[in-house]
């Protein structure tokens, strides 16, 4: 992962709301000259991502301290499974322990759920994807993770695509465009390495977006026989997408109807943090 200005300064951050006016437990118990070793490990299944945070964040608190990664981001772990060796003073291992663990528990939780999508998908050729429903500012780090869970991103930011929405439709409604004339204006006015998405909720307007020019359609909220329809509708050329209220109970039974992409919010707004835990050896 490539530590960016960015994520240094929310790595700094972090950091500060912990520490700015010292740790009061570590100052009065461990001495600043106690050496020793502390292992990050799994307490329970799930896939890694963002041990380069984690090191980052030790070495931040205290340049002296040795870390070494035992396995890469991506790998999946089991309980017990060893993931991180710090060594050094002790102290500075305990003070820098849970900013370390906040942004490790974090994107490991994103990787993980974002797993658990593409293996239940794992037999037939659709993809998952994320969205833009991300932590303010974790934005970067949470597609990083869901890479590392074997998903792939959609839109990094607004500038990415132009994603025309059902709000877009009814605001150029007033001015008397149809869907098709929608459709015509954003290809007209967009540079030509630009793709054009369009939201559809019916497979009608599936077959009207791929025959106005669009790149992708986007099938919101469909049924899944109305899915596997709009897919069947659509030229090869149109990339399909599903999106909409999608979880691990619907995502076999929407890929299987031959749909290309599957945007999943729920992989970054609702993964719960995977339980790691360091231990001093």
């Amino acid at each position: 992962m490539q530590l960016t200005p960015d994520i240094e300064k929310l790595i700094d951050l972090a950091i500060m709301e912990d520490y700015s006016m010292g740790d009061a437990t570590t100052d009065a118990l461990i001495s600043n000259e106690t050496i020793g070793s502390a292992t990050v490990v799994a307490d329970e299944e799930g896939t890694i991502a963002g041990l380069s945070l984690a090191v980052r964040i030790f070495q931040k608190m205290d340049s002296s301290l040795e870390t070494t990664v035992l396995i890469p981001d991506g790998s999946k772990v089991t309980k017990n499974d060893r993931i991180l060796e710090i060594s050094g003073y002790l102290s500075s291992i305990l003070t820098a322990e849970r900013t370390a663990l906040n942004f490790l528990r974090k994107l490991s939780g994103v990787s993980t759920e974002t797993a658990k999508y593409v293996d239940e998908i794992s037999h037939t050729n659709s993809r998952i994807v994320d969205t833009r429903k991300t932590t303010p500012g974790f934005r970067a780090l949470e597609k990083y993770a869901v890479r590392m869970g074997g998903g792939h991103n959609h839109r990094q930011n607004l500038s990415d695509g132009i994603l025309i929405k059902d709000n877009h439709v009814k605001t150029l409604k007033l001015e008397g465009l149809n869907l098709t004339g929608v459709i015509q204006k954003a290809k007209s006015n967009a540079s030509h390495t630009i793709k054009v998405e369009v939201e559809v909720e019916t497979v009608e307007q599936a077959v009207e977006a791929a025959s106005a020019g669009a790149d992708i359609i986007l099938l919101d909220n469909m049924s899944i026989e109305e899915m596997r329809k709009a897919v069947e509708s659509c030229p090869d050329r149109a990339v399909t997408e599903a999106s909409g209220g999608i979880n691990l109970e619907t995502i076999k039974s929407i890929a299987e109807t031959g749909v290309n992409l599957i945007s999943v919010g729920a992989i970054t707004h609702s993964a719960p943090n995977l339980d790691l835990s360091l231990d001093i050896d």
